[in-house]
């Protein structure tokens, strides 16, 4: 596999040309935007005062205005971007994924399947709203691999009985297949009940969470900073989560900075990124030459398809029963 100072040369002599095609798209549709948005600013502001001066500003059609602002200002985002979108995946993200490994298959509207997400048993939540995008399968250094972006969410009704959706993961999700079959269920999440209420009370809270099953005490201090272990074997699990294995596991964690978390089921590793966005979406607003930019989406690639080296799943760790 490519470092990444390998993929920022690739990056820079093979696509600069079609980033800079790309940059001067993206420049337009920014000044079609704006121009757009004062636009309809003003007839907003103009509909707004007038509706206001007769109606007064808290009436149901002042409300209904705003939320129709809002809707048009989104479809026109959307519809005027998508164009752009494709044509950055294609001529950008498609051939840097080609450059870490030519037998990897991208495809930027298909999704890792809800069956895989829920199976992880990472997130205790019934799923009533499921999509993705930017899917990746295939191998490395023979190891399957899979992942995707994806934005899970659920409803709930309010008092008043309306509908309200809660993201319940939206970020990066991975699955690979681990070197063993084990019979048990491990999953390690993100120690957020310690973070805010410290060890004795945040321990307390861990050890409730009776539908996660049993908390495992690992002897890794710094592994038990930033996270949370359940399962149903504590051995199996202390064999999962070898010294060296949390050791990766921490050292991951910093570099991909947002929420990690992390599962062992049957014989696959399931990886969630929460990242809170589409991680390879082109931006709109900034430039596309900018070089923090460049960096944003290589490091994402190259952390995401590096698990399987952070990890060592590309080492016989343990051999399959």
């Amino acid at each position: 596999m490519k470092s990444t100072s390998e993929l920022t040369d690739f990056y820079y002599k093979e696509l600069y040309p079609t980033l800079e095609e790309l940059e001067k798209t993206r420049i337009t549709i920014v000044s079609q935007l704006k121009w757009y948005g004062g636009m309809g600013g003003v007839v907003f502001l103009i509909a707004a005062l007038w509706m206001g001066k007769n109606f007064g500003l808290l009436h149901p059609l002042m409300i209904g205005l705003f939320i129709a602002g809002i809707a048009i200002a989104s479809l026109t985002y959307r519809y005027m971007t998508q164009g752009y979108a494709k044509d950055f995946k294609e001529r950008i993200i498609t051939p840097l994924i080609g450059a870490i490994d030519p037998h990897l298959l991208y495809n930027p509207d298909f999704m890792i399947s809800q069956r895989l997400f829920e199976r992880s048993n990472l997130f205790q939540h019934s799923i009533d709203r499921y999509s993705g995008n930017d899917y990746v399968k295939g191998s490395i250094d023979g190891v399957p691999i899979e992942f995707s972006d994806v934005h899970a969410e659920y409803q709930t009704k309010d008092s008043k009985g309306r509908t309200e959706w809660h993201t319940l993961f939206r970020g990066l999700f991975l699955v690979a297949e681990f070197n063993k079959y084990f019979k048990s269920k491990t999953v390690i999440l993100p120690d957020l009940a310690e973070k805010t209420f410290g060890n004795l009370i945040g321990g307390w809270l861990q050890s409730i969470n009776i539908s996660r099953g049993k908390v495992i005490q690992l002897d890794d201090p710094e592994f038990e900073k930033k996270f949370v272990v359940y399962g149903d074997d504590p051995i199996e699990a202390r064999y999962i989560l070898s010294h060296s294995m949390m050791k990766r596991i921490v050292e991951f964690q910093k570099k991909v900075s947002y929420p990690l978390f992390i599962s062992f089921v049957h014989n696959h590793i399931h990886v969630a990124i929460g990242a809170g966005k589409d991680l390879f979406e082109p931006t709109v607003f900034k430039s596309l030459l900018d070089y923090k930019q460049a960096m944003e989406y290589i490091h994402t690639l190259r952390n995401t398809i590096g698990i399987i080296e952070e990890l060592k799943l590309n080492e016989k760790l343990w051999s399959k029963e």
